[in-house]
């Protein structure tokens, strides 16, 4: 018996959701903020720069202007390009194989990422992820031009439709609460993930939220009966 899926179209979110990313994050943030006199992270404070664009982070978190927070990330990307955008990286146990069941179960999936997209496709080409991906969707370089996860969102399902793909019933999965609320801006329901970096309240809004892949499984694929 095979599977299908309730949802048409499935976005993933990638750091927190797909990849852990942290180790190589925190080296870069450590550096960077060193570099412009600011205090440098915990590994506990992580969970103030995982997942929205670092553009935002360097000043809600950072403290920076929005001048000195476009050369905090040039300056950080710079690292990033240096170390490579996969050192330290590990796909989170059990959800490359769930990303390729659903691939297999024939359900186009995109991911949706602040991460400039360059670094998410070296990542998926990386660990073997691409081919499970209809596109891979992440932020502009500057995280300015597309950075926010609203617009970001609405290029995944852009970009899926512009391939045939069917985005009437789309599902966003992330661990964020601006995931949640960039799915919400594009009408599109978000499954939120505890296992990256975030807040218990964050999940507020998501259509469900799991603790384990199993959890996840079972609410993007069920049995065919048809099959």
């Amino acid at each position: 018996m095979g599977n299908r899926s309730p949802w048409t179209c499935i976005l993933w979110d990638v750091d927190g959701t797909i990849i852990d990313a942290s180790d190589g994050i925190l080296r870069r943030l450590t550096i960077t903020l060193e570099h412009f006199g600011r205090p440098a992270p915990t590994r506990a404070e992580l969970v103030h720069w995982i997942g929205p664009p670092m553009f935002d982070s360097f000043q809600v978190t950072g403290g920076m202007t929005p001048d000195q927070a476009t050369e905090a990330v040039a300056y950080y990307r710079v690292l990033g390009k240096a170390d490579g955008y996969t050192t330290g990286a590990r796909v989170y146990d059990h959800v490359a194989e769930l990303i390729a069941e659903i691939h297999t179960a024939g359900v186009p999936q995109a991911t949706a990422s602040s991460k400039p997209e360059v670094q998410v496709q070296a990542l998926m080409d990386h660990f073997g992820l691409t081919p499970d991906f209809a596109t891979i969707v992440g932020a502009t370089p500057d995280e300015r031009t597309l950075g926010a996860k609203a617009d970001i969102v609405a290029e995944a399902l852009r970009r899926l439709s512009a391939a045939g793909v069917d985005i009437s019933r789309p599902v966003l999965i992330g661990d964020r609460r601006h995931d949640v609320d960039g799915a919400a801006a594009n009408g599109v329901p978000a499954i939120f993930v505890r296992w990256g970096f975030s807040w218990p309240h964050e999940s507020e809004g998501a259509q469900a939220a799991v603790d384990t892949v199993e959890e996840l499984r079972d609410l993007v694929l069920i049995p065919d009966t048809d099959a």
